[in-house]
């Protein structure tokens, strides 16, 4: 996807491979710019990677129709989807928690699929705990290639987790979550709507933590970072997010963390950088 997660870019870089990106809209992944990638013979893609509920860094989440319509498109091919989703418990409606349903489960194994999700979300940042649904023959490899790496994940933070579920504490806490982010996406787009000067749009997620924030084209995100810094508020600029490290003209803002009371400072320190550069002063 365009923009995508910063970490799976660089885990893909990593390894070398050739990364599109796919502009999206308020529904997902836009189709017809899919299948003209999957269509090109020369490229021959062996992965796609989305991230379909409340998306880091747009915050969107995937309609029913887009998760269909991929799904179609997929079936009976031999290219791997890795859905990756970390945020999908996060949802602020209960209303939208239908949404949520993984492509793993309307895709009926009618083509690759991996499913990942973590617990840094959902439970603790330091956690650093994930699992991953998929073919016996990858997560296999999986496997074999973890071991390489850490030799295994800290056996106490899995029997913390483990005792978690047990106990059946993360419905409650994951329902305090939903509640403080919502609360804060809330004042965060109010304060959104007051500042930001015309020309400007952002996404409104349904949950999860980010706001996705793209100004006019000539637009450098990067200016604009460095005049709101040095009033005390920070962003990530887009281009990280750009599979192709393009795009510049996009910001992600994060909710989650910051203290209710210092979020309409932040998002002002931002606009305020945002119409100097408009302005052309420096």
């Amino acid at each position: 996807e365009y923009p995508s997660f910063i970490g799976a870019l660089a885990a893909f870089k990593s390894y070398g491979a050739i990364i599109k990106g796919i502009e999206m809209d308020n529904d997902g992944m836009i189709i017809e710019n899919l299948a003209k990638i999957l269509s090109d013979a020369k490229l021959k893609p062996k992965i796609l990677y989305l991230s379909p509920f409340f998306h880091n860094p747009a915050g969107i989440i995937y309609s029913k129709d887009r998760k269909s319509a991929l799904i179609d498109m997929l079936n009976g091919t031999t290219i791997c989807l890795l859905e990756d989703d970390p945020y999908g418990e996060l949802y602020f409606n209960e209303k939208d928690r239908e949404l949520t349903l993984p492509i793993k489960a309307l895709a009926k194994e009618r083509f690759p699929l991996c499913y990942v999700g973590s617990f840094s979300k959902i439970f603790g940042p330091g956690m650093r705990l994930g699992w991953l649904f998929g073919p016996a023959e990858v997560v296999d490899k999986c496997e074999l290639a973890k071991q390489s790496i850490d030799a295994c994940s800290p056996t106490f933070t899995q029997v913390l987790a483990h005792q978690f579920f047990e106990k059946n504490k993360l419905p409650d806490f994951v329902a305090s979550l939903r509640k403080d982010c919502a609360k804060r996406a809330g004042i965060m787009l109010d304060a959104l709507e007051k500042t930001m000067p015309e020309g400007v749009s952002w996404t409104r997620p349904k949950g999860g933590f980010y706001i996705w924030v793209t100004m006019p084209p000539h637009c450098d995100a990067s200016k604009v970072f460095t005049i709101a810094i040095k009033k005390g508020a920070a962003f990530v600029i887009g281009r990280v997010f750009d599979p192709e490290d393009k795009k510049n003209n996009c910001f992600r803002l994060a909710f989650s963390f910051t203290p209710e009371e210092k979020i309409e400072t932040g998002v002002r320190i931002i606009a305020e950088a945002v119409k100097q550069l408009l302005s052309g002063k420096k």
